[in-house]
């Protein structure tokens, strides 16, 4: 039924209200309505009439208050949500609070002037009195030290521990002010676990500074003669000692970078020369008499090409050599340090000029493909079968190594079915297989990588103290990685370390002879 209009329904309360008999009726046929409908409307609009008789606000009043009324709750719960967040979120400015950000921010290569700066900064929007100040440097500074301190104590508990879990190391030096800083990473967890300002870069120093590693199996350096010289005479101790053999390898990061710094030489000759020809090509366009500036710009021509060919030579014959570095040959075999050995020669036979010779006496050296040595025997090891282990081998290169197409997951899916055809628990096997591929280390990038976190405090600082170093390496050590493969985990839980407590902060409050008992705690040891 259609709606009524309001001339209807006052026409209906007439007729219930004051009509004679048969009005309702007469007004239910017009309107189109039943006759209790009629008696609704007069219900209705008697009501409304007596309302709107009542003393107090009219109804288009009423309804503008309590428009008024929702916005202000709309508001008020707008700040109430907009209060709890800030709540949940706001900084905690009491004294701890202001010594852990201090500690934190200069372990992450903060200066004190940039820490006093960001301490205005949270005061000033903090929800504290207009007169609240921030800690001045002095106060910062004092806290730092105190932190750093600390930090050196709890790290000679913390090195006990976790040092014996290094089977293989990093090693590098990093210079501050003319002092060395020796510096010693586990490449998969990122462990920092060495990082020892020295008065020199002596053999008699390194090898102070890696005794304590005494599970340690390979180290990875560049040709530094002092750290060689430690680690010949520590791997002569080891062998008299009846300990386990110590292996060295060659950092192929610093073989590559002189590599490139040959190379980028060349280059810059080509790129001159091909501007010098270019230039002798413009005069030859300008010049009336083409002939002398034409013989000129020849010349430079073919000095620019005989560079090109140089460099393009060269650089054919350096990736010959790198390629010698892979685990897998460009057949798809396994590398070994027969082939690579022959590759390496190869190369250098067409490098012999004199800026290839530093690069010529890396790659030859023999603990350039000591990885290899090392890789092979840890494969053997996992897996005595040779048969298998070439199988499982070559699976690994499929799912890893391998493009990701569907033939290659095709020849992955075959390649299992063969693994499974020679041994039935080929998976226990391969997992095997699968760590020692995957963690095969030829370049010391992990040990740059944090040394390049340290040139923060070198750039910042005029001196850098061992406690100083101490607070950065625990603070290292103790931060949760963001992303990657070691997300949400910290360098000493990739290494294995069990402790009370990862949280750094917690770590530097605690005292160091309890910390030590916890550690040797059967629940810890265990």
């Amino acid at each position: 039924m259609p709606t009524l209009s309001a001339l209807t329904w006052i026409g209906n309360a007439c007729a219930a209200l004051l009509g004679s008999h048969g009005s309702v009726t007469a007004a239910a046929g017009r309107a189109g309505c039943s006759r209790q409908s009629v008696y609704d409307h007069a219900d209705k609009v008697q009501q409304a009439v007596e309302q709107a008789r009542l003393p107090g606000p009219s109804r288009e009043e009423l309804l503008r208050e309590n428009a008024r009324l929702l916005k202000d709750n709309r508001l008020l719960r707008q700040q109430l949500t907009h209060a709890r967040r800030l709540q949940r979120h706001t900084i905690r400015l009491d004294p701890d609070a202001q010594r852990h950000f201090a500690a934190v921010a200069h372990a992450m290569g903060l200066s004190f002037n940039q820490i006093e700066d960001l301490f205005a900064l949270l005061f000033r929007h903090a929800l504290l009195a207009p007169a609240a100040r921030g800690p001045g440097r002095s106060t910062i500074a004092r806290w730092v030290r105190h932190a750093a301190c600390r930090a050196g104590k709890i790290l000679a508990v913390l090195d006990a521990l976790t040092r014996p879990l290094a089977l293989l190391l990093a090693l590098d030096e990093i210079f501050f002010h003319g002092r060395p800083v020796l510096t010693a990473v586990e490449p998969h967890s990122f462990a920092l676990l060495l990082c020892q300002r020295g008065p020199d870069r002596t053999a008699a120093t390194w090898l102070a500074a890696l005794r304590p590693f005494g599970a340690l199996e390979y180290a990875v350096s560049d040709q530094g003669s002092g750290l060689q010289a430690a680690l010949a005479a520590w791997r002569r101790e080891r062998q008299a000692g009846g300990q386990k053999p110590l292996v060295g390898g060659l950092d192929l990061f610093h073989i590559e970078q002189e590599a490139q710094k040959v190379l980028s030489g060349v280059w810059r000759k080509v790129e001159a020369r091909w501007e010098k020809a270019e230039a002798a090509d413009r005069r030859v366009a300008r010049a009336r008499d083409p002939r002398g500036p034409l013989a000129t710009a020849r010349a430079a021509w073919r000095q620019a090409e005989s560079n090109f060919a140089w460099h393009s030579q060269w650089e054919q014959s350096w990736r010959r050599a790198r390629q010698a570095f892979e685990l897998f040959r460009p057949d798809g075999r396994l590398n070994d340090r027969a082939w690579a050995r022959q590759e390496i020669e190869a190369a250098c036979r067409a490098m012999t000029a004199y800026q290839w010779r530093k690069v010529v006496a890396m790659v030859r050296d023999e603990r350039a493909l000591s990885f290899l040595d090392r890789m092979h025997e840890q494969l053997a090891a996992a897996v005595p079968e040779e048969e298998l282990r070439d199988a499982l081998v070559e699976l690994w290169r499929l799912s890893h190594a391998g493009t990701r197409t569907a033939q290659g997951v095709t020849q992955a899916a075959v390649q299992q079915v063969i693994c499974a055809r020679l041994d039935g628990g080929w998976l226990a096997k391969y997992e095997g297989v699968k760590k020692v591929l995957g963690s095969v280390v030829r370049a010391s990038s992990a040990v740059e990588c944090v040394n390049s976190v340290l040139r923060m405090q070198q750039a910042r600082h005029r001196n850098v103290s061992q406690e100083m170093l101490d607070l950065k390496r625990l603070y290292w050590n103790t931060r949760p990685f963001r992303c990657g493969k070691r997300r949400d985990r910290c360098p000493y839980q990739l290494l294995g370390a069990k402790l009370p407590t990862f949280d750094f902060w917690k770590l530097l409050r605690c005292d160091p002879e309890k910390l030590a008992q916890e550690l040797s705690s059967p629940q810890l040891a265990a």
